[in-house]
């Protein structure tokens, strides 16, 4: 009798930048994370959702139940997505107006952002953004998103080494390397998510 494999789909991850600007850092992570997936981490997929054509969130522009076409686009990505990848600058001790509108427009009701296993990477001065990265956790709370805890990443982009090129790519490879580790983390966070009752079955066999 053959054998048939049964292929698992993909972990779909969408990810947010809440920069704007073409040559962004946390853009040029963002452009790293989907290289990694395709090159080392099977089973994952990133795709980007743009987050500059949202309009500032107004609720006269929700008529009849219904978002302008753009929102719901963007919605239904998060809707479809399993998981969340967030690359947040950090603005004035905070995070961005941009990441913070997109946010807002995907926890209307129903609110899509519900129940996803979500990670945090932060380019940035100082503090390599950590500032934001705790009021997004903050926001998260609320929405019912499930960041993982380990490892963090916050990234000082503007110390020597040369982290990017000048177009924003990432070019240094121990935080590639880093940046890896988040991404198998996300991964492996999402499949807990997604077989509660497997896992309580393993952790059954770990305590016996």
């Amino acid at each position: 009798m053959e054998t048939v494999e049964v292929v698992k789909p993909a972990i779909r991850v969408a990810a947010l930048c809440g920069s704007l600007r073409k040559a962004s850092f946390n853009r040029g992570l963002i452009r790293a994370a989907m290289k990694l997936c395709k090159e080392s981490i099977p089973g994952m997929e990133i795709e980007y959702i743009d987050v500059a054509p949202l309009p500032m969130l107004n609720t006269d522009l929700e008529i009849h139940g219904k978002f302008p076409p753009v929102v719901e686009a963007f919605r239904q990505k998060i809707l479809e997505a399993d998981s969340i990848l967030i690359a947040s600058p950090e603005y004035n001790y905070s995070v961005t107006a941009p990441l913070k509108n997109a946010m807002d427009w995907a926890s209307r009701p129903p609110n899509v952002f519900a129940d996803k296993a979500a990670a945090i990477v932060s380019a940035a001065g100082g503090s390599g953004g950590c500032r934001s990265q705790y009021h997004i956790r903050q926001i998260g709370v609320f929405l019912d998103l499930h960041f993982i805890n380990k490892p963090e990443f916050f990234l000082k982009a503007h110390e020597p080494p040369r982290k990017f090129d000048d177009d924003g790519n990432l070019i240094d490879p121990e935080v590639e390397e880093k940046l890896k580790k988040v991404l198998l983390a996300l991964q492996a966070f999402t499949l807990r998510l997604q077989l509660p009752g497997q896992n309580k079955k393993e952790k059954r066999k770990k305590m016996n």
